[in-house]
């Protein structure tokens, strides 16, 4: 096994850096998390997300299931509102841990 020997000042320098990595790092992760979060869809992009039709899509918006924006004739809807619908139609599989999305 070889031994490496480092000045304690280099050594600390090493972990202050290794430190604002991970920071920087973290603080991307957020940035991430939170475009997508706040980013808004249009109908095309939620049809395919949620896997529907125009149509059905409509039914939502129609019934207040989903939240949505109009400007003009074109809807849109905050991404995480599309996550929150999806999240209501979550159902735990008695007996297992599994989650299961069923569609209603």
């Amino acid at each position: 096994m070889e031994v490496i020997s480092v000045e304690t000042t280099a050594f600390k320098e090493i972990i202050e850096k290794l430190n604002r990595l991970e920071n920087k790092f973290y603080e991307l992760k957020a940035h991430a998390d939170n475009y997508l979060r706040d980013r808004w869809l249009d109908n095309s992009e939620v049809m395919i997300i949620l896997k529907v039709s125009k149509r059905t899509l409509q039914g939502y918006r129609d019934e207040g299931k989903i939240p949505y924006s109009q400007v003009g004739g074109k809807i849109y809807y905050r991404a995480a509102d599309v996550e929150k619908f999806l999240y209501k139609s979550f159902h735990k599989i008695p007996g297992t841990k599994v989650w299961a999305l069923w569609h209603h």
